[in-house]
């Protein structure tokens, strides 16, 4: 697969003057559903990554492969610029490296490393914990070593706005722009005054996550660097009530002619780009 044309759109996106908000994906289908209805940029996030390849919760007890080769389906099903949460980056700064290598071979456009200790350290349950700064740079630089397309775009991740205070939250992103990244994926920010501090305060783009305060893209475009706004991952959830209602509904003796809410024939012909299919075939199995 060439991955270049879609990480081109993607660098273009960051250095423009608008926000967007990207479709929260987990699979081949979802991903060409997002693409389908125009999101610009797709979003794969661990916790997502978590529930659809193993049916855990967001406690890092997915590996960097099963992450990789999931990112990978996505990649491969379409066109969708994809952005992923890769976490801590699977253990330290060579593993951060590691991690990159085999994100960018998956195929996505860009990724974050966080700076949370993860996974959770022995006695600290019920709590969050950053490490240091100085740790935070060493994983930002090993990330960038371990990129060969220049086109990937490493985004450095903290949630220190919400553990740690506004403050260390600066002092973080100014040390991981300074350490190389191309943007900051900046975690628990609440308020319109603790983006506009860190626009100012950093020359970098930003991504920021889903406090309902800060979804005005409008607001987002012209007053911040803000250029991707998460809204949060409901496709996921909608997806497992959807099954468990379907599955209910037939364990207690529904009709399957009759159930609400199942794709269309066309629908489904669309997702699974069957008019391609049936074009191969006709192409390369017809005697």
């Amino acid at each position: 697969m060439h991955w270049t044309e879609r990480r081109e759109r993607f660098r273009i996106l960051l250095a423009g003057d608008r926000c967007v908000h990207p479709g929260s994906v987990y699979d081949a289908m979802s991903a060409r559903i997002a693409e389908d209805l125009g999101f610009e940029v797709g979003m794969f996030a661990g916790s997502v990554a978590s529930m659809s390849v193993l049916g855990a919760p967001d406690l890092i007890v997915l590996t960097l492969t099963e992450f990789a080769d999931q990112a990978n389906r996505i990649c491969r099903a379409g066109n969708l610029a994809l952005l992923c949460d890769a976490d801590h980056g699977y253990g330290n700064a060579l593993s951060v490296k590691r991690t990159v290598e085999e994100l960018e071979t998956a195929g996505v456009c860009a990724l974050s490393i966080e700076d949370t200790d993860l996974p959770q350290p022995y006695g600290t349950v019920g709590s969050s914990r950053l490490l240091s700064i100085e740790e935070g740079v060493g994983k930002m630089r090993a990330a960038l070593e371990g990129r060969q397309d220049p086109n990937l775009v490493i985004a450095g991740r903290t949630s220190a706005a919400a553990i740690t205070g506004l403050d260390d939250a600066i002092s973080r992103a100014k040390a991981y722009e300074a350490a190389g990244v191309d943007a900051l994926f900046m975690v628990g920010l609440t308020t319109k005054e603790e983006v506009e501090a860190i626009s100012a305060a950093t020359n970098l783009p930003m991504i920021i996550g889903g406090a309902s305060a800060l979804q005005d893209l409008d607001y987002l475009s012209e007053s911040t660097s803000v250029r991707i706004c998460l809204q949060g991952h409901q496709p996921i959830m909608a997806a497992v009530q959807a099954v468990y209602s379907t599955l209910k509904a037939l364990r207690e003796g529904a009709n399957p002619a009759k159930l609400p809410g199942v794709a269309s024939t066309e629908l489904m012909k669309q997702v699974t780009r069957d008019d391609d299919y049936h074009r191969w075939m006709d192409e390369f199995l017809s005697a």
